[in-house]
């Protein structure tokens, strides 16, 4: 398997912000989003690794890495029981289902397991490996802040899948962002479960998609509570603290 970095932090999005983590992210990805910070390469020659947690002093080690190997230099550079979970991270992981089953039991002693970060896109991957996983951060991807068409069947077959374990919703929403979309995406998880707590998240400029007004956010909230019990919004806190 190819990677791009691990690295220890905290995490920077959603309902688990502020907890420690190691990250291990992925290559590739089956989406294309306006507002994407993820390298394109889908088999770069190195992987970054950071030696001593927050300092950055990466190793820059060669790619592929054998599960078991991937286990080893995580377990000797991290200490996993000062860790809340291990986030699986991209690009997209869900491309990656048969290397993530080698991989988890290489992966254990964290607090909480194993986090995945995923676009939500691809339910039958998901559900191939839905035993060994954790936590969910399930993004539903708006066209007016990705610039793709929403797979609204996809999301919500997903979210039947995820809804097994602790999952939340995330939208990155945009200046853009209209109330129709925001309806779709309510409807989604109330109709699988009005506890899944929903995320939105201002985008952070980039690719010409500008972040909603502070108004319009509250307002896309306020819609968002009349029908879901937990609705938060939390910008990228991790950008904000110069973190990785």
């Amino acid at each position: 398997m190819f990677f791009h970095e691990v690295f220890s932090s905290v995490q920077g999005e959603g309902p688990y912000v502020g907890n420690r983590q190691v990250f291990i992210r992925f290559v590739g990805c089956n989406w294309q989003c306006a507002f994407c910070d993820t390298q394109t390469d889908i088999k770069p020659k190195y992987f970054l690794l950071e030696k001593t947690p927050g300092l950055r002093d990466f190793l820059k080690l060669e790619n592929p890495v054998e599960p078991a190997m991937m286990g080893e230099l995580i377990k000797d550079y991290y200490n996993l029981e000062r860790h809340h979970s291990i986030s699986l991270t991209g690009g997209e992981p869900l491309l990656h289902t048969e290397y993530i089953k080698q991989l988890v039991p290489h992966i254990q002693g964290t607090r909480r397991g194993i986090f995945l970060e995923t676009n939500g896109t691809l339910p039958d991957k998901l559900a191939s490996v839905i035993n060994i996983i954790d936590i969910i951060s399930m993004d539903i991807k708006l066209h007016s802040s990705t610039r793709e068409n929403t797979p609204w069947e996809r999301h919500k077959e997903f979210l039947k899948v995820a809804s097994q374990k602790d999952v939340y919703v995330k939208l990155v929403v945009s200046s853009d962002t209209t109330f129709s979309e925001l309806e779709q995406a309510i409807q989604i998880i109330k109709n699988i479960d009005q506890s899944i707590e929903l995320v939105l998240q201002p985008v952070t400029p980039k690719g010409g998609i500008l972040p909603p007004s502070n108004n319009y956010i509250l307002s896309i909230q306020e819609l968002a509570l009349k029908t879901l019990k937990n609705v938060r919004i939390v910008p990228q806190t991790h950008l904000m603290m110069g973190h990785l």
